[in-house]
């Protein structure tokens, strides 16, 4: 039996079609089953997150999955379905294998073809998919638009390569890829959208947020977010963890580049100590489990540089607790140390902790394949990213020296000062402090409302500038803490009473 099943392993390998085992046709069935008929949710789940995994594993650990031809009498030749198992089956294959400029190409037909289904599909409410798997088809599906677009314009390319991209220009477009988002985002907004379309339009806002930032489109990034606060989808997000992160991730690279540097903080913070509690408790595992645990982690560890980044340009914005091996603040001194060094040496680590924790901005333009290429053109809408970033950091840097001199003082002459902070100029120095008030003066909350992210509070009279300490909150945990401790020492004196009878 071992050596029949060895033989039909081999068989699938050269010839997807040509062998069909048992199990792969009861999965295929059930799994059309759960999608257009029995629709159960948690059948579903167990079909997607574990059946499919072990039988790719077993099967098809190197190779495509047999084709929609070999599996079409299993789901009656339903042709949605048929285009929801080639998205799943592709996407399989552009993790497990060397990636080719005809699969990118197919790729894009994979994903049209499933799009115009679901958009024409005439009895929309006979259709189940449950959220995780609706996340990862719009995730894969801007993930695969960000790296042709990576791909058409790397100079590297080989003749064949520029003859199969000049006749097929309209692969990947951006403007295509646009509507589909925004058609499917329309389709779920009806009321009587069933919650298969429901979850596919939720994550294809959490991919357009996405899409936005890596356009370096920073406030469409943030206001298709909004669409998500207002629909009141916020709870499908959260149920799939993936999304939650790539959500957070995004909108506080949104926020960072904007200057608003409180919002980013708060987000990225809320996250990292979600993440960090569940590793410490084990609550995660079952979301890592059959995953690539390594893309987490490595997610994580961004989050954390851009967190870094963020306690040294507005420490008044962000409040982590780092005592303790298992803090935020911990991990966060543990892992970039050595950059935060540089940075209070008043050497330059910004840029290396920026270039890591940043995503992989894209350019969506065709270029002109009958002309050679610019060289490192698929870097270029990275690379000004990063200059954007930095000539800002540029500014506040010695915007941070002048803040570091000023909480040695209630008060000070502007002249002494100046002195301290190498201006000899009165005028040039006054320009300086009123920068720093509107450099670190920015947007706060959904409301938006302009709020000072300074950690002091300085105004000028006369020729001194006077300083307040900044008041920080009041962490609430630390009252709760001290009301129990206290309680419970009245209870022990109460058990020491003795009362006679």
């Amino acid at each position: 039996k071992k050596v029949e099943e060895n033989t039909n392993i081999r068989k699938m390998s050269d010839d997807p079609d040509a062998c069909l085992p048992a199990p792969l046709k009861d999965f295929v069935f059930d799994l059309h089953d759960s999608a257009r008929r029995s629709m159960l949710e948690n059948e579903q789940g167990a079909l997607y997150n574990g059946t499919f995994r072990e039988l790719s594993s077993k099967y098809f650990a190197t190779s495509a999955w047999p084709s929609e031809d070999a599996i079409s009498s299993e789901c009656g030749g339903d042709h949605l379905f048929l285009a929801l198992y080639n998205e799943l089956t592709h996407r399989h294959l552009h993790s497990v294998s060397r990636i080719q400029l005809r699969d990118r190409l197919n790729g894009w037909r994979v994903y049209t073809d499933l799009f115009d289904r679901l958009i024409a599909e005439p009895n929309k409410d006979e259709l189940c998919i449950i959220p995780v798997w609706a996340f990862d088809i719009m995730h894969e599906f801007v993930y695969q638009f960000q790296g042709f677009c990576q791909f058409r314009t790397n100079e590297k390319k080989k003749e064949d390569d520029l003859a199969q991209m000049s006749a097929n220009k309209d692969a990947w477009t951006i403007e295509k890829v646009m509507y589909y988002l925004y058609k499917l985002i329309e389709i779920s907004s009806d009321e009587n959208a069933s919650s298969a379309y429901k979850n596919l339009g939720v994550f294809a806002v959490v991919a357009l947020s996405r899409l936005e930032c890596l356009l370096a489109d920073y406030n469409e990034c943030l206001s298709a977010v909004s669409t998500l606060e207002s629909r009141g989808a916020m709870e499908i997000v959260d149920s799939v963890l993936p999304a939650k992160i790539s959500l957070a991730y995004h909108v506080a690279v949104a926020y960072l580049m904007l200057r608003r540097y409180k919002d980013a903080a708060n987000t990225l913070e809320e996250i990292c100590v979600e993440l960090q509690r569940g590793l410490k408790t084990g609550q995660l595992r079952s979301h890592l489990a059959g995953t690539d645990q390594s893309q987490f982690f490595k997610q994580f560890d961004r989050m954390l540089a851009l967190l870094a980044i963020l306690t040294h340009i507005c420490p008044a914005g962000v409040a982590i607790e780092s005592s303790g091996r298992d803090s935020i603040g911990y991990m966060i001194r543990d892992k970039f140390g050595a950059q935060l060094l540089k940075i209070e040496g008043g050497e330059e680590g910004y840029e290396d902790l920026f270039a890591y924790a940043c995503p992989k901005f894209i350019d969506p333009a065709v270029p002109d394949y009958s002309k050679p290429l610019p060289p490192n053109l698929n870097q270029e809408t990275y690379n000004i990213q990063i200059r954007h970033f930095m000539n800002e950091m540029a500014q506040q840097q010695s915007l941070r020296k002048l803040r570091s001199y000023m909480k040695l003082y209630s008060s000070i002459g502007t002249d002494k000062l100046a002195a301290f902070n190498d201006c000899a100029n009165a005028s040039e120095f006054s320009s300086r402090l009123l920068s720093l008030k509107h450099k670190m003066s920015q947007k706060e909350g959904s409301c938006g409302d302009f709020v000072s992210a300074l950690d002091i509070h300085y105004y000028v009279v006369g020729d001194t500038v006077h300083i307040d300490e900044y008041r920080q909150q009041r962490r609430f945990e630390s009252a709760f803490l001290g009301q129990i401790a206290q309680c419970e020492e009245i209870a022990k004196e109460l058990e020491s009473v003795v009362i006679d009878s």
